[in-house]
Protein backbone atom coordinates (compact mmCIF):
# COMPACT_ATOMS: atom_id res chain seq x y z
CA UNK A 1 0.00 0.00 0.00
CA UNK A 2 1.27 3.46 -0.95
CA UNK A 3 -0.13 6.62 0.40
CA UNK A 4 -0.46 9.12 -2.26
CA UNK A 5 -2.07 12.07 -0.22
CA UNK A 6 -3.34 12.99 3.24
CA UNK A 7 -5.71 15.48 4.59
CA UNK A 8 -7.73 16.22 7.76
CA UNK A 9 -10.97 17.20 7.37
CA UNK A 10 -12.82 19.75 9.73
CA UNK A 11 -14.33 17.59 11.61
CA UNK A 12 -10.61 15.78 12.36
CA UNK A 13 -11.18 12.75 10.00
CA UNK A 14 -8.18 11.84 8.30
CA UNK A 15 -8.55 11.08 4.67
CA UNK A 16 -5.47 9.32 3.10
CA UNK A 17 -5.69 8.30 -0.87
CA UNK A 18 -3.51 4.86 -1.37
CA UNK A 19 -2.92 2.95 -4.02
CA UNK A 20 -2.44 -1.05 -4.34
CA UNK A 21 -0.72 -2.36 -7.06
CA UNK A 22 -2.20 -0.69 -9.59
CA UNK A 23 -5.65 -0.50 -7.55
CA UNK A 24 -6.64 3.36 -5.86
CA UNK A 25 -8.08 3.46 -2.74
CA UNK A 26 -9.29 5.58 0.25
CA UNK A 27 -8.89 5.47 3.68
CA UNK A 28 -10.56 7.50 6.52
CA UNK A 29 -9.90 7.25 10.34
CA UNK A 30 -11.60 9.00 13.08
CA UNK A 31 -9.52 11.48 15.27
CA UNK A 32 -9.76 9.36 17.97
CA UNK A 33 -7.95 6.40 16.22
CA UNK A 34 -4.12 5.54 17.11
CA UNK A 35 -1.79 2.69 17.54
CA UNK A 36 -2.96 2.39 21.13
CA UNK A 37 -6.94 2.69 20.35
CA UNK A 38 -7.83 0.91 17.13
CA UNK A 39 -10.93 1.10 15.39
CA UNK A 40 -13.23 -1.49 13.98
CA UNK A 41 -12.99 -1.34 9.81
CA UNK A 42 -15.80 -0.61 7.31
CA UNK A 43 -15.32 -1.02 3.95
CA UNK A 44 -17.34 1.24 1.80
CA UNK A 45 -18.90 -0.25 -1.68
CA UNK A 46 -20.01 1.25 -4.59
CA UNK A 47 -20.52 1.41 -8.10
CA UNK A 48 -17.37 2.57 -9.36
CA UNK A 49 -15.90 5.54 -10.28
CA UNK A 50 -14.24 7.34 -7.69
CA UNK A 51 -13.94 10.64 -8.52
CA UNK A 52 -17.81 10.88 -9.04
CA UNK A 53 -19.13 8.88 -6.16
CA UNK A 54 -16.68 10.41 -3.93
CA UNK A 55 -19.33 13.43 -1.99
CA UNK A 56 -21.25 10.33 -0.93
CA UNK A 57 -18.33 7.96 0.11
CA UNK A 58 -16.84 11.38 2.02
CA UNK A 59 -20.22 11.26 3.87
CA UNK A 60 -20.93 7.92 5.07
CA UNK A 61 -17.45 8.00 5.58
CA UNK A 62 -17.57 11.17 7.86
CA UNK A 63 -20.60 9.63 9.23
CA UNK A 64 -18.86 6.54 9.97
CA UNK A 65 -15.90 8.02 12.33
CA UNK A 66 -18.28 10.09 14.13
CA UNK A 67 -19.93 6.66 15.25
CA UNK A 68 -16.01 5.39 16.00
CA UNK A 69 -15.06 3.40 12.48
CA UNK A 70 -12.94 3.41 10.04
CA UNK A 71 -13.95 3.18 6.53
CA UNK A 72 -12.35 2.60 3.53
CA UNK A 73 -12.60 2.00 -0.40
CA UNK A 74 -10.97 0.90 -3.60
CA UNK A 75 -12.20 1.19 -7.29
CA UNK A 76 -13.60 -1.01 -9.26
CA UNK A 77 -12.23 -2.99 -12.36
CA UNK A 78 -13.18 -1.10 -15.60
CA UNK A 79 -13.95 1.92 -13.55
CA UNK A 80 -12.25 5.62 -12.94
CA UNK A 81 -9.13 6.05 -14.50
CA UNK A 82 -8.50 1.83 -14.43
CA UNK A 83 -8.17 0.11 -17.91
CA UNK A 84 -12.06 0.10 -19.28
CA UNK A 85 -12.95 -3.34 -19.83
CA UNK A 86 -14.36 -4.41 -23.50
CA UNK A 87 -16.72 -7.22 -22.69
CA UNK A 88 -17.87 -4.90 -19.65
CA UNK A 89 -18.39 -1.94 -21.40
CA UNK A 90 -20.58 -3.69 -24.27
CA UNK A 91 -22.83 -5.26 -21.28
CA UNK A 92 -22.91 -1.60 -20.18
CA UNK A 93 -24.19 -0.11 -23.17
CA UNK A 94 -26.62 -3.26 -23.49
CA UNK A 95 -28.07 -2.57 -20.26
CA UNK A 96 -29.04 1.00 -21.51
CA UNK A 97 -30.36 0.24 -24.94
CA UNK A 98 -32.62 -2.37 -22.94
CA UNK A 99 -33.88 0.23 -20.36
CA UNK A 100 -34.05 3.12 -22.90
CA UNK A 101 -36.83 0.92 -25.40
CA UNK A 102 -38.75 0.05 -21.71
CA UNK A 103 -37.72 -3.58 -22.46
CA UNK A 104 -36.30 -5.99 -19.39
CA UNK A 105 -33.02 -6.23 -19.23
CA UNK A 106 -32.07 -10.01 -19.60
CA UNK A 107 -29.96 -12.33 -17.87
CA UNK A 108 -27.04 -12.78 -20.15
CA UNK A 109 -26.42 -9.06 -20.12
CA UNK A 110 -26.40 -9.18 -16.48
CA UNK A 111 -24.12 -12.16 -16.08
CA UNK A 112 -21.85 -10.37 -18.55
CA UNK A 113 -22.14 -7.08 -17.09
CA UNK A 114 -21.50 -8.71 -12.93
CA UNK A 115 -19.84 -12.18 -13.00
CA UNK A 116 -16.80 -10.62 -14.34
CA UNK A 117 -16.34 -7.50 -12.17
CA UNK A 118 -17.26 -9.64 -8.94
CA UNK A 119 -14.38 -12.32 -10.04
CA UNK A 120 -11.87 -9.82 -10.04
CA UNK A 121 -13.03 -7.58 -7.81
CA UNK A 122 -13.25 -9.69 -4.46
CA UNK A 123 -9.66 -10.62 -4.61
CA UNK A 124 -8.64 -6.51 -5.11
CA UNK A 125 -10.78 -6.32 -1.72
CA UNK A 126 -9.58 -8.99 0.31
CA UNK A 127 -5.53 -7.45 -0.78
CA UNK A 128 -7.20 -3.86 0.31
CA UNK A 129 -8.73 -5.74 3.58
CA UNK A 130 -5.14 -7.18 4.18
CA UNK A 131 -3.26 -3.99 3.85
CA UNK A 132 -5.57 -2.12 5.98
CA UNK A 133 -6.07 -4.16 8.75
CA UNK A 134 -1.63 -4.21 8.85
CA UNK A 135 -2.11 -0.25 10.06
CA UNK A 136 -1.93 0.58 13.62
CA UNK A 137 -4.82 2.47 13.87
CA UNK A 138 -7.35 -0.09 12.27
CA UNK A 139 -8.32 -3.67 13.73
CA UNK A 140 -11.38 -6.36 13.25
CA UNK A 141 -13.87 -6.96 12.98
CA UNK A 142 -15.01 -5.69 10.12
CA UNK A 143 -17.96 -4.62 8.37
CA UNK A 144 -18.94 -4.48 4.68
CA UNK A 145 -21.50 -1.54 3.80
CA UNK A 146 -23.27 -0.51 0.36
CA UNK A 147 -22.85 -2.27 -3.67
CA UNK A 148 -22.80 -3.71 -6.06
CA UNK A 149 -24.69 -5.93 -3.69
CA UNK A 150 -22.90 -9.10 -5.80
CA UNK A 151 -19.82 -8.23 -4.40
CA UNK A 152 -21.15 -7.89 -1.21
CA UNK A 153 -23.03 -11.28 -1.36
CA UNK A 154 -19.60 -12.92 -2.22
CA UNK A 155 -17.42 -11.25 -0.20
CA UNK A 156 -19.78 -12.18 2.92
CA UNK A 157 -19.49 -15.78 1.88
CA UNK A 158 -15.36 -16.12 0.94
CA UNK A 159 -14.15 -13.79 3.73
CA UNK A 160 -14.29 -14.79 7.24
CA UNK A 161 -12.93 -11.32 8.27
CA UNK A 162 -16.08 -10.16 7.53
CA UNK A 163 -18.44 -10.59 10.08
CA UNK A 164 -21.40 -8.28 9.26
CA UNK A 165 -22.58 -6.03 6.11
CA UNK A 166 -25.02 -3.37 5.15
CA UNK A 167 -26.02 -4.19 1.31
CA UNK A 168 -27.53 -1.56 -0.94
CA UNK A 169 -30.42 -3.93 -3.05
CA UNK A 170 -29.93 -0.82 -5.93
CA UNK A 171 -28.05 -3.50 -8.46
CA UNK A 172 -28.47 -6.19 -10.78
CA UNK A 173 -28.35 -9.51 -9.57
CA UNK A 174 -27.04 -12.76 -11.66
CA UNK A 175 -28.80 -16.00 -10.77
CA UNK A 176 -26.13 -17.49 -10.09
CA UNK A 177 -25.44 -15.01 -6.96
CA UNK A 178 -29.30 -16.55 -5.23
CA UNK A 179 -27.26 -19.41 -4.62
CA UNK A 180 -24.41 -17.73 -3.09
CA UNK A 181 -26.73 -15.81 -1.10
CA UNK A 182 -27.92 -18.97 0.67
CA UNK A 183 -24.52 -19.91 1.77
CA UNK A 184 -24.19 -16.07 3.64
CA UNK A 185 -24.69 -16.70 7.07
CA UNK A 186 -23.74 -13.05 8.75
CA UNK A 187 -25.86 -10.54 10.51
CA UNK A 188 -27.30 -8.46 7.45
CA UNK A 189 -29.20 -4.96 7.29
CA UNK A 190 -30.54 -4.70 3.37
CA UNK A 191 -31.86 -1.47 2.38
CA UNK A 192 -34.09 -1.19 -0.73
CA UNK A 193 -35.71 2.21 -1.93
CA UNK A 194 -39.12 0.75 -3.13
CA UNK A 195 -39.42 3.19 -6.11
CA UNK A 196 -35.73 2.41 -7.45
CA UNK A 197 -35.80 2.66 -11.06
CA UNK A 198 -33.06 1.04 -11.81
CA UNK A 199 -33.78 -1.88 -9.32
CA UNK A 200 -36.18 -5.04 -9.97
CA UNK A 201 -37.96 -4.75 -6.59
CA UNK A 202 -39.07 -8.12 -6.94
CA UNK A 203 -35.26 -9.61 -7.28
CA UNK A 204 -34.14 -7.71 -4.69
CA UNK A 205 -36.86 -9.54 -2.46
CA UNK A 206 -36.56 -12.83 -3.57
CA UNK A 207 -32.56 -12.66 -2.96
CA UNK A 208 -33.62 -11.00 0.64
CA UNK A 209 -35.44 -14.59 0.94
CA UNK A 210 -32.37 -16.43 -0.38
CA UNK A 211 -29.65 -15.25 2.40
CA UNK A 212 -29.27 -18.01 4.86
CA UNK A 213 -28.50 -15.74 7.63
CA UNK A 214 -29.93 -16.28 11.06
CA UNK A 215 -30.41 -12.02 11.90
CA UNK A 216 -31.28 -10.43 8.54
CA UNK A 217 -33.13 -7.29 8.53
CA UNK A 218 -34.85 -5.54 5.24
CA UNK A 219 -35.25 -1.52 5.61
CA UNK A 220 -37.10 -1.21 2.93
CA UNK A 221 -38.22 3.01 2.17
CA UNK A 222 -40.01 5.20 -0.51
CA UNK A 223 -38.31 6.63 -3.02
CA UNK A 224 -36.27 6.61 -5.57
CA UNK A 225 -32.25 5.54 -5.96
CA UNK A 226 -30.93 8.49 -4.73
CA UNK A 227 -34.01 8.90 -2.31
CA UNK A 228 -32.46 7.49 1.03
CA UNK A 229 -33.67 9.05 3.75
CA UNK A 230 -31.25 10.18 6.63
CA UNK A 231 -32.94 7.80 9.33
CA UNK A 232 -31.91 4.79 7.19
CA UNK A 233 -28.31 6.14 7.80
CA UNK A 234 -29.13 6.00 11.61
CA UNK A 235 -30.03 2.36 11.63
CA UNK A 236 -27.87 1.35 9.61
CA UNK A 237 -24.82 2.92 12.22
CA UNK A 238 -26.92 1.14 14.99
CA UNK A 239 -26.73 -2.59 13.10
CA UNK A 240 -22.88 -2.00 12.83
CA UNK A 241 -22.39 -0.50 16.21
CA UNK A 242 -24.02 -3.58 17.19
CA UNK A 243 -22.06 -6.12 15.87
CA UNK A 244 -18.68 -4.20 15.51
CA UNK A 245 -18.53 -2.99 19.09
Amino acid sequence: MHFTSEQRLDDGVLEREFTLGEVPGIVWTPASASASAPVPLILLGHPGGLGKMYPRLAARARHSAAEGFATATIELPGSGDRPRRPATEQARADVRRALAAGEPVGDEIIDALILPLVEQAVPEWQAALDALLSLPETRGPVGYSGGVISLGVRLAVVEPRIVAAGLFAGSFVPRAMFEEARRVTIPLHVLLQWDDEGNDRQAALDLFDAFGSQEKCLNANMGGHTGVPRFAGEAAARFFTRHLK
